[in-house]
């Protein structure tokens, strides 16, 4: 069975703590579909996120961002 995996980058415009960061990274590891979540200290407002694109969409992983009060856009779609 193949599973196609779409990752994702997203830009968040605060500049979130190092606690704030793993909060969010963790609501969205947490989210059914999502297989990978990456932030860099280096680039501290992009996030990688890899997905399964039957199971979760692009929209619902920014409104988890968003949901936590950080204003955030998708990048390269």
């Amino acid at each position: 069975m193949d599973i196609n995996l779409v990752d994702l980058t997203v830009h968040i415009d605060e500049n979130l703590s190092p606690e704030q960061r793993i909060t969010v990274e963790d609501s969205l590891r947490a989210l059914d579909g999502v297989t990978s979540v990456h932030g860099s200290s280096k680039t501290p407002h992009l996030t990688i996120v890899q997905y399964n694109p039957e199971v979760m969409d692009s929209q619902k992983i920014l409104k988890r961002i968003t949901d936590q009060g950080a204003h955030a856009e998708l990048i390269g779609l």
